[in-house]
């Protein structure tokens, strides 16, 4: 399958309805298509998570203009069997990313943010004066 109204006819062929009963929740899995326009663009919801996220926000069920509810889940499962033929986990996705060095290039900005925070030039919380400036003179 391929676009969105395509993916709508097909749910108003299996539920009842017009495609236009369908065309926002089909759209909403192709709207990564703004991203990349190519298939890269699936690693963003054509996932069983996505099939969750698209229940969030459009609830768990439509009405369709027939009067019909139909589970949005199922039309979820719907549009990834007919992309896929199967509905591929997240982890599916990044299973098939080839990591590059600057993906795990993380700053430890926790020194520069907390307060709190332990670094080497510290002292251990314990040794630290209750209150700054010179302590007693050994005079």
């Amino acid at each position: 399958m391929g676009h969105c109204y395509h993916h709508a006819l097909s749910s108003a062929r299996k539920w009842g309805g017009t495609a236009e009963d369908y065309l926002s929740l089909h759209q909403w899995f192709d709207e990564s298509k703004e991203i990349i326009a190519d298939f890269r663009h699936r690693a963003l919801r054509h996932h069983a998570q996505g099939i969750f996220e698209l229940e969030r926000i459009f609830g768990p069920t439509i009405t369709i203009s027939t009067g019909r509810v139909v589970p949005v889940r199922l039309i979820g499962e719907q549009h990834l069997l007919e992309d896929f033929g199967f509905i591929p986990s997240f982890a599916d996705w990044v299973r098939a990313i080839r990591p590059q060095p600057w993906m795990g290039r993380a700053q430890p900005i926790h020194k520069l943010v907390d307060p709190f925070a332990e670094g080497p030039d510290t002292k251990p919380a314990a040794a630290r004066s209750p209150h700054p400036g010179p302590g007693p003179s050994a005079a």
